[in-house]
């Protein structure tokens, strides 16, 4: 794929490319954080400008958009707006790229954000787990979308934006469940089904190079079996043989790892490290730090070693994967295939959750106050 597109800008690629994998067994990608935007600005225009975009070739997961029809919006997040559409008959959602194309950025920055768009598709759309959001396709802006008009001018998109299509699921993001059960807390077996859902899938990512960056509640989707499925691998990309091909403080405050809010260079075992904080914010249904500014949470994670209070009823084991995930070195944190094990071995038939045995609801670990 990297070739493909190396084609296409000459060889001015040629010392921009980072590999990746076993040595028998070598994949290439473009390093878009290495381009030189400013020499390139002029080459790319002509690239990526409306006569030669079309004239490249189509890859297998590009969709037809003669087949998608855009409806309501969902959400709205920092690179894109999603919303809900049908696909050649299925639901779907349709995660529309915005970088700033119209008048925001220069040519070559579009042209580094699609070439980086265009390496991490290659890797989707080659995924393939039961807790994993399944990737349908993609557009790189070829021809136009039909995108529902709006009100507001400040949420249009270029004609011939990027966009990412991905399975529809109906019960929304793990978080807005959690915050739904917030007062009467969950089963301790759910407890456990998610944790071990969000596990498998990560262990599966990692299974396949890919670290997710921005594990968090927010990023997992319910569907009506409350399956839980990883969503959003906007910052995802595939791990660097060398950590410090790494860095720069990518995520969520409040979920990062202290050697990412601490610009150091990172692995997989950040995302082990966001994976322990979703673990507490399932067994409380609550959010961590609420009561702590971004800038004290982020001080506190590196100085302090800052981490949620873990409820007086959490039961030990499951209080122990916790406290491995988020430990401060990322050598001592487990990999995500050991944290499956580890949970699959706990016994949930009698009880240990927020609820008590015999108590339909409520919480009784923290009292009056709730969380840290």
């Amino acid at each position: 794929m990297a070739d493909k597109l190396c084609a296409q800008a000459g060889d001015i690629f040629s010392d921009k490319r980072l590999e990746v994998g076993s040595l028998s067994n070598r994949e290439t990608f473009i390093r878009a954080d290495k381009i030189d935007l400013k020499s390139l600005d002029t080459h790319l225009s002509r690239v990526w400008s409306k006569e030669n975009v079309s004239s490249l070739k189509k890859e297998e997961w590009e969709i037809e958009l003669s087949k998608l029809d855009i409806r309501n919006v969902i959400a709205h997040g920092t690179y894109g707006t999603v919303y809900k559409g049908v696909y050649d008959g299925q639901d779907v959602a349709v995660k529309v790229l915005d970088w700033g194309e119209e008048g925001m950025a220069t040519a070559a920055e579009t042209a580094a954000l699609r070439a980086s768009f265009r390496q991490e598709v290659a890797v989707w759309h080659k995924l393939d787990h039961p807790n994993v959001t399944k990737f349908v396709g993609a557009s790189m802006g070829t021809s136009n979308l039909k995108i529902p008009t709006r009100s507001t001018s400040d949420d249009e998109h270029p004609a011939r934006a990027c966009c990412v299509v991905v399975e529809y699921l109906n019960s929304g993001t793990l978080k807005n469940y959690l915050i739904k059960n917030i007062r009467k807390k969950l089963p301790f077996k759910i407890v456990i089904q998610l944790a071990l859902d969000l596990a498998r899938g990560l262990s599966y990512l990692h299974s396949k190079k890919i670290v997710h960056r921005d594990v968090k509640t927010e990023n997992m989707l319910l569907n009506a079996q409350r399956t839980l499925k990883i969503a959003d691998f906007g910052v995802a990309r595939v791990e660097a043989q060398n950590p410090r091909d790494m860095t720069g403080a990518t995520g969520t405050l409040g979920y990062m790892a202290p050697e990412v809010l601490d610009g150091k260079p990172y692995n997989r075992k950040c995302d082990v490290y966001s994976f322990g904080i979703c673990l507490w914010e399932i067994y409380c249904c609550d959010m961590p730090y609420h009561d702590l500014s971004f800038a004290q949470v982020s001080s506190a994670v590196v100085a302090q070693h800052l981490r949620p209070d873990i409820p007086r009823c959490c039961p030990t084991a499951f209080a122990s994967i916790m406290k491995k995930c988020w430990d401060t070195n990322p050598d001592k944190r487990p990999d995500m295939d050991e944290v499956v094990k580890l949970l699959e071995e706990i016994d949930t038939s009698k009880g240990g959750g927020m609820i008590p045995d015999g108590q339909s609801s409520g919480c009784f670990c923290f009292g009056s106050k709730r969380g840290p």
